[in-house]
């Protein structure tokens, strides 16, 4: 549960940091808990639809050497400004390139997040 928890902070971190400098992408609503409910949709979204999509563009990905998985990333993160739309949580993504430079920020702050709290547990566990 705590590792569940975690996760969700990383991913409203890293949505927030991408609202913030991503032109294109905006939130209308303010605080933190509309990135909170982002941040949960982010990651079903993600979690359901990512094995499917890789599974059936395969081939594509080995074609393009993963590089198709950027493709794949600016989509799931476009959708999930769609759902999040819908259920008004008031994030919206004005298009591919916005959802693209969107979905490789949220992943280069997730990874670097993930890294320094990786380290950060790993050393309380040793000592």
């Amino acid at each position: 549960m705590q590792k569940l928890l975690l996760r969700l902070i990383i991913n409203a971190i890293a949505l927030w940091v991408a609202v913030t400098f991503v032109p294109g992408i905006e939130q209308t609503s303010s605080g933190w808990l509309p990135i909170l409910g982002l941040a949960v949709i982010f990651g079903l979204v993600n979690a359901l639809l990512r094995p499917v999509l890789k599974l059936l563009t395969c081939p594509l990905l080995i074609l393009t050497l993963g590089l198709g998985t950027l493709l794949i990333n600016a989509f799931l993160f476009w959708l999930s400004g769609v759902v999040g739309a819908q259920f008004g949580i008031g994030f919206t993504v004005s298009g591919f390139w916005p959802a693209f430079f969107g979905a490789f920020i949220v992943s280069l702050v997730s990874m670097a997040l993930t890294l320094l709290v990786k380290d950060e547990l790993e050393g309380k566990r040793k000592k």
